[in-house]
Parts: structure tokens; C-alpha cells; sequence
């Protein structure tokens, strides 16, 4: 699924998101680390509210992290003066969820494409910009008859390739794709998640790729990490989480994931119990409120994620 390397492109060193409420301090993103291999695809998934999409923007600092460390390249981001960081957008890009309002409405297609190369200084003459701009259209499968027109004339698949278009515009080598094809009919979503691979073993770019669709995820990514309220609790190769769920929380999300064989008895997992609240969480299992084999350990301490078996993580006392 893409082009590997061996030594980690992304490393994310005990990252903590926190926000201040009425109610006490709000755990977005609690103590993450995991690393990304240059070229690979990692993708993330957990319930809404877990914290994928904050972590997601604090490893590129569109939130400033409350505390921890993110390494591109060898370089710490959390230490990078404004200037620098402005100078490292091109190498780490983001698509949004909702192609719609992630685009200006007052700017044509290609004024959007054309505005990331403008701001940072990439292509000054007007014409050679103009010509990279029809460049990524086509890259990315928009018509050049497109170049002038405006967001609320075309529809969600070809607004997405348009924020894909702008990301791509400033050559980066790291994606943070934020739920990219949610918001788009299925028949689309298989487009864009197809055009997106391609563009991976084209120019081996790095995804995150966060989601709350457990089918796309595992089409698409190399690795999957699975978090709850704000914590990491497994991560493993694609094809090892869905053939051996270890952590209880994983096992009741894939349970959950329709299978469309009329004959097949599958076997739901139904979680009961209160879930704990974000808000200063106590130190223990996040999870153990809703987990059949909790324990007293669980209620009373946090689990350490540790390597069960090779490149697979869990958090989790029982397993």
C-alpha cells in the first residue's frame, strides 16, 4: 500500500491536548506516541469525541499541543519558531472533512489551487502559476473547463479533489486526511480513496488517515491505531487488528461492521455501562466502566500500551 521505509518519517512522543471548561480540564488527546514510516499509510479510528481529528491538528499545530513532542523528519515541530512552522507547512498538509466549508466560496478553483503557491513564494511569474494550477487539476481529475468555476457549482467529490489539489499544491511529503470521504456518496468515496493511492505510489506521500469507518480504513491503510477518549488503546498492521482484535474496545468496534452475507451469524458485541467522562479522568482504564473483564487493577490503574506480539500494541491489563 504504498512505499515502505525504516526509518519513521512522523514520531509523536507523548502528545497531550487538553482544554480548560467550566466543568475542569477537558483530556482531548491524553500521553500518544506512535511512529510513522515514510510512504505508509496509518490510519485511526475510535467513536466520535475520542480525539482523532484533535491529535490530528496538534501534530500539525493548527491546535498547539499542550505538552509532548512531534518529530517530522528528525525536527521537533512543537519548537519551531512562527516563521519556521509557516516554512514546514510545506511538507505537512491537511484535508478536511467537509469540502465545503473547507473552501472559500468567493475563490474560483483556481484561485484556490493557485493560493498555496502564491503565499509561499513557490512559482512567482503568473503564467508558469497558472500552468501548475492546470497541472494539479489534472493530477487530481478535474476538467481544465473547471479552472473558473466556483465551490457551490460543483459537487462533494469534486470540491474534496479540489482541497486535495490545494494540499498537493505545496509538494508535501506528510497528509493528514480528516475523515476525507465521509461526507461523500459511496460510489464517490471509492473514487477519491482510489485517486489518493495513486497519488501515494506516485510521489510516496505519508497519510494519517483518520476516520470512523472501520471498512475504509482497512482498505486503505497499512496500520491502523484505535483510540478512546483521548487514549491509544491498539495498534497493529491492518491485517493483523482485523484477523486478531486483542483489546476489548477493538473487539465491539469490529463486531459492529456490517458483513453482507445473508447466511453469516456474526456475533455483536454490545457495550453497557456509563462512559467515564473526558473531563479530568481518573487514573485508570478509560474503558473499564463498559469493559466484561475488568478488574480492580483496571479501576484503579491506567494500563501502559506494551508490544504483545511483533508491531502490535495494546493497552490493556487482561490481554
Amino acid at each position: 500500500m504504498g512505499v515502505t521505509s525504516t526509518a519513521p518519517l512522523l514520531q509523536v512522543n507523548h502528545l497531550k491536548k487538553y482544554f480548560k471548561t467550566p466543568r475542569g480540564t477537558l483530556h482531548a488527546v491524553d500521553d500518544v506516541t506512535f511512529t510513522l514510516e515514510a510512504g505508509r499509510t496509518l490510519g485511526v479510528v475510535g467513536e466520535s469525541g475520542c480525539g482523532k481529528s484533535t491529535m490530528g491538528r496538534a501534530i500539525l499545530r493548527l491546535l498547539e499541543p499542550t505538552g509532548g513532542e512531534v518529530r517530522f523528519a528528525g525536527e521537533d515541530v512543537s519548537k519551531l519558531s512562527p516563521a519556521q512552522m509557516r516554512a514546514m507547512r510545506t511538507k505537512m498538509q491537511m484535508i478536511f472533512q467537509d469540502p465545503f466549508s473547507s473552501l472559500d466560496p468567493r475563490k474560483s478553483v483556481g484561485q484556490t489551487i493557485a493560493e498555496p503557491i502564491r503565499l509561499h513564494r513557490l512559482i512567482r511569474g503568473k503564467q508558469e502559476r497558472q500552468a501548475r494550477v492546470l497541472e494539479l487539476m489534472e493530477t487530481v481529475g478535474l476538467s481544465e473547463r473547471l479552472v473558473n468555476a466556483y465551490p457551490h457549482e460543483l459537487d462533494g467529490g469534486r470540491r474534496q479533489r479540489i482541497g486535495i489539489a490545494r494540499a498537493l499544491a505545496v509538494n508535501p511529503k506528510f497528509i493528514v486526511c480528516d475523515e476525507p470521504v465521509s461526507a461523500l456518496d459511496v460510489s464517490i468515496q471509492a473514487q477519491i480513496l482510489n485517486l489518493m493511492k495513486d497519488l501515494q505510489e506516485k510521489i510516496g506521500l505519508t497519510y494519517l488517515f483518520i476516520t470512523h469507518d472501520l471498512s475504509v480504513v482497512n482498505h486503505f491503510s497499512d496500520d491502523i491505531m484505535v483510540m478512546y477518549l483521548g487514549r491509544l488503546v491498539e495498534k497493529a498492521p491492518s491485517e493483523d487488528l482485523f484477523s486478531h482484535p486483542t483489546h476489548p474496545y477493538t473487539k465491539a468496534l469490529l463486531s459492529a461492521i456490517p458483513i453482507p452475507k445473508l447466511h453469516r451469524e456474526t456475533k455483536r458485541i454490545l457495550l453497557k455501562g456509563e462512559i467515564t467522562s473526558p473531563i479530568d479522568p481518573p487514573n485508570a482504564c478509560r474503558f473499564a466502566n463498559r469493559c466484561p473483564h475488568a478488574t480492580d487493577q483496571c479501576r484503579q490503574q491506567e494500563p501502559p500500551l506494551r508490544e504483545r506480539a511483533p508491531g502490535h500494541f495494546v493497552a490493556c491489563f487482561n490481554q
